[in-house]
């Protein structure tokens, strides 16, 4: 078995205490639900992946992405939910 050479680290530890890797990470034609959302903004925040290949690999715009970050550490995972836009969008 090869071993494709990266310049980040493969496994980062969460402050939780969860282990995410690269094999973590949802699939680039995923469908989009508020857990994947929030494995791709603690794998960018955590060096496993650049922002930038977050926004390549999954044909996120910068807002897009950004307004998930910002979502997560205002209200948590709760705050990536469709059903929740209303709930936590600033007036």
């Amino acid at each position: 078995m090869f071993v494709k050479k990266t310049t980040g680290p493969r496994i980062v530890t969460l402050e939780d205490g969860r282990i995410l890797s690269v094999a973590d990470l949802p699939l680039a034609d995923t469908r989009w639900v508020a857990s994947r959302k929030q494995t791709v903004v603690l794998a960018v925040s955590h060096g496993l992946i650049t922002r930038d290949d977050a926004l390549r690999r999954y044909g996120l715009s910068e807002e897009e992405f950004d307004s998930w970050c910002m979502a997560v550490a205002r209200h948590g995972k709760a705050a990536l939910k469709v059903t929740a836009l209303q709930k936590y969008r600033q007036p």
